[in-house]
Parts: structure tokens; C-alpha cells; sequence
């Protein structure tokens, strides 16, 4: 049990004075449960209830008025009283449409509980327009661990500390390149993580790889609709590593005869119980951020250690200087999406990416991201900063003179001309900043 983030955007929640039950999301095993566990270290009395039990759920099913659903609460778990600062946890609340609905009444009658749900495949298991209490919740996103977490689970406190000292200093830069990879091979798993760290021995894992692998694919068979659903379910959950931090299409995915509405609904299957993500292209490189959802999505899976054990990478990827040297360099790019995605707990960020497509030429940059009024182009490479094409590209068409790369290099700025002669400014950074960009653009922009 190690702190993760989301405990920041927890006790904002509950110091909040317009507090809302709050709905935590996030794929199965990155840790909802855990991090509620740790954070009910803050309350007077902490309640959990467990719909996956038939007593817990059946509570809930007995159509009680909100003041005897709580008597039989407290009856359930031998609790003194339900008052005061009382946290109560609602986990696999997918298991009961009920216990959805029943949060409304928590807000409208008792708002000064603290209320937590949390479950795998909402969207999948229960009619969201019929059952989830629209305007009278909130939410949070959990992801699995980042990097800045995987250096605390790790005991590196003096490195994190140096971390908050921007620009970082040169010396660390060996020590956390390496240790970053290191993250990148294991992965944000809490029970991975944990595994690791105990053991550092990467050979063990598989076990636990193959056993999360196997829970996920024993969720879909629990609520795919069909046969022939399960069938296609499985299909694709063994087939998105490949096509992970790609663009992809429907038709033929994963060497299939499958139909592309059939893979399409598959993926969105996976998408709302975020183990992927289907990120759509824009051209913009203003804002608002307009999405193409015409062209075909890049696919993101949730976590980079289990696509390269999914992928049989592991090996391969030891003791490397540049992750780019592997794979295409699609582990890094993916990796950092994943980071990026983590900087924030309170919404469901997403990694878009910029393209220009024309008879002539195509142009792709791997990200953009909104800094305050600008969208800065990001670019994960290795090569040297006259080659990024792309992101001159880019540039040509900004309305502004910065843009981002992200390599296995140290931090450095450099002045650099598009092929059209127009001046921007280029700021280098290693990838393991990647969950600390805001940070470094607000520096880089002054």
C-alpha cells in the first residue's frame, strides 16, 4: 500500500462544502480500492460495503427509504452510528443499478456523508441515461501508477524532492532515465508495482501479468450480451497490444472477418471500462481543440508494462539507453501518453495528436497539449532537432513560436528555423518530465 495522487484530489472532495457523492473511475486493478482504503485514515469511521457479496448488495435491493437504508448499513457492519465524519465506500457498484440510483438520495437527504462508489464496466453493466443521478455526483479518474508515484513506492524521496527544482539538475539525469525505463518495463499496476519492489525480479511477474489478463478477459465474459459478443470481446482484448500507440481500422482489425460496426462496438466496450482509449486527430493548432472523427483513431492501451509482456518486448527492452531503439519507438510514445494522461485525477484526459494530410505530403505530431491559451505540439524522438519535420510543420501553421520535444537527451532550448525561415523556440526535454510539462512550459514560456 503506497500513496498515489489521487489522494490530493480526495481531500479537495471532501473539504469541498458543495460535496456530491463521488463516482471513482478507472480500469480494474490500478488501485480505487486501495486508495480509498488509505484515505479513510482521515475519517472518524470508515464503512465499506462490497456489492460483489450478496449481503452487502442486498442492502440495497430492499427499496428502503434513505434513513433505513443507513440503520441497515450500520446493522450490517456493526457500526455504533452513521454521523459525524463518516466515510462510506461503495465498491463494485456496478452489481447493483439500484445502489446507482440510490446516491441521488445520499446528496438530497444526507449531504453531509461522505460517499465514494467505485466499480468496473458502469457503462457496460447499467443503462447510465436510466440509472446514474446526473448533476448529484462527481467524478474522479484513477490511472494506473506514473512515474512520480513509482519513485515513491521506490523510496527515491530525495529524487523527487530534486524533481520540484526546475530546471532539474544535470546529475540526476543518469539515475532517472534508468529508473524510468526501469517503469516503463514493470509498468502502473499497483500489484505489479508492489511485486516488483519487493522481489526486483522481473522474471516473477508473468504470473501476475497472465492472472490480470485473465480477470479482464473473465469481466467482458460476465457482461458481453452474446456469444458471438464474447467471442469478439476476446478477440480484441488479445489483439489491442500490437496495435497499441497506432492509428488503426475497424475493417479486418486483428487480421479479422469480424464486421467493422462489430469491432467498433467491441472497442468501446474496452474504451468505457478504460483499458483503451481511441484518440482521435486535429488539425487545429489553435484552440478550441476540434477532433476528426472521421480519420482513424490512434489506440492507446490502459498500461505500457502489460502491452510489452502482452507483447513478449520485455527482453528486448533491458538495459537500453533509448527506449526509441525498440518497437519503432512506440513504447516511448506510448508511455508518455500514459504519463500525460496522469498529470490530472479530476478529469478523463485524453492524448490527442495533431495531422495534416495532403496530396503532397502527410504530417503527424504525436501530441498537443493546452498550456494556458496555446496548443503546444509535442514530439517523442531521438533524433537530432533538424529532423523533426512534423512539428516545423506545425509551427508554420501556430499561431505561436513554441514547441516540445521529448527524448532520452538532457534539458536543453534551443532557437530553431522551420523550412519556411519562421523562428520558434525548442524546448528538449528527457521523458521522464513528461507528467511535469506544465511545469517546465510555464518556465520555458517566460
Amino acid at each position: 500500500m503506497f500513496k498515489r495522487q489521487i489522494e490530493k484530489t480526495l481531500a479537495k472532495w471532501a473539504r469541498s462544502p458543495r460535496r456530491k457523492p463521488l463516482i471513482l473511475r478507472g480500469a480494474r486493478q490500478v488501485g480505487k480500492t486501495t486508495a480509498v482504503k488509505l484515505f479513510s485514515k482521515n475519517f472518524d469511521q470508515y464503512i465499506y460495503l462490497n456489492l460483489d457479496l450478496e449481503a452487502d448488495r442486498l442492502i440495497f435491493e430492499k427499496g428502503y427509504s434513505i434513513a433505513d437504508l443507513l440503520n441497515a448499513i450500520r446493522l450490517e457492519k456493526n457500526a455504533p452510528t452513521i454521523s459525524g465524519r463518516t466515510l462510506i465506500f461503495i465498491d463494485e457498484i456496478q452489481n447493483s443499478p439500484n445502489a446507482v440510483h440510490l446516491l441521488r438520495y445520499f446528496y438530497e437527504f444526507n449531504p453531509e456523508l461522505y460517499i465514494i462508489a467505485a466499480g468496473s464496466l458502469l457503462e457496460s453493466a447499467i443503462n447510465i441515461q436510466d440509472s446514474f443521478p446526473v448533476g448529484r455526483v462527481e467524478y474522479a479518474y484513477l490511472y494506473p501508477v506514473n512515474f512520480n508515484e513509482f519513485l515513491s513506492a521506490s523510496g527515491e524521496n530525495e529524487l523527487l524532492s530534486l524533481l520540484k527544482t526546475i530546471p532539474l539538475a544535470v546529475i540526476t539525469h543518469e539515475k532517472l532515465l534508468r529508473l524510468f525505463h526501469r517503469y516503463t518495463l514493470i509498468g502502473g499496476l499497483p500489484e505489479i508495482v508492489d511485486s516488483y519492489l519487493k522481489s526486483e525480479d522481473i522474471s516473477t511477474l508473468g504470473i501476475l501479468y497472465e492472472g490480470l489478463k485473465n480477470s479482464y478477459n473473465d469481466d467482458f465474459e460476465k457482461y458481453a450480451k452474446s456469444q458471438k459478443e464474447k467471442q469478439i470481446l476476446r478477440h480484441i482484448i488479445n489483439s489491442v497490444p500490437q496495435y497499441a500507440g497506432k492509428r488503426i481500422k475497424y475493417q479486418g482489425f486483428g487480421n479479422s472477418s469480424y464486421r467493422s460496426k462489430d469491432i467498433a462496438e467491441g472497442l468501446r466496450t474496452l474504451e468505457k471500462a478504460f483499458l483503451i482509449e481511441l484518440n482521435f486527430p486535429t488539425t487545429s493548432c489553435d484552440l478550441p481543440v476540434i477532433l476528426n472523427r472521421q480519420k482513424a483513431p490512434k489506440l492507446h492501451f490502459f498500461d505500457t508494462g502489460l502491452m510489452i509482456q502482452l507483447l513478449g518486448l520485455q527482453t528486448a527492452l533491458l538495459d537500453l539507453s533509448d527506449l526509441n531503439n525498440v518497437y519503432l519507438g512506440l513504447i516511448t510514445e506510448h508511455v508518455v501518453a500514459q504519463e500525460l494522461k496522469s498529470i490530472s485525477n479530476s478529469v478523463r484526459n485524453t492524448a490527442n495528436f495533431w495531422t495534416r494530410e495532403s496530396n503532397q505530403a502527410n504530417a503527424e505530431v504525436d501530441f498537443v497539449i493546452q498550456h494556458k491559451n496555446l496548443l503546444i505540439p509535442i514530439e517523442v524522438k531521438s533524433g537530432a532537432t533538424g529532423t523533426l519535420r512534423s512539428l516545423h510543420e506545425y509551427v508554420d501553421r501556430a499561431p505561436h513560436s513554441y514547441a516540445v520535444r521529448l527524448y532520452a537527451g538532457e534539458i536543453r532550448q534551443d532557437e530553431v528555423s522551420t523550412r519556411t525561415g519562421k523562428k520558434f523556440q525548442l524546448l528538449s526535454l528527457p521523458y521522464y518530465l513528461a507528467g511535469h510539462i506544465h511545469e517546465y512550459l510555464e518556465w520555458f514560456c517566460k
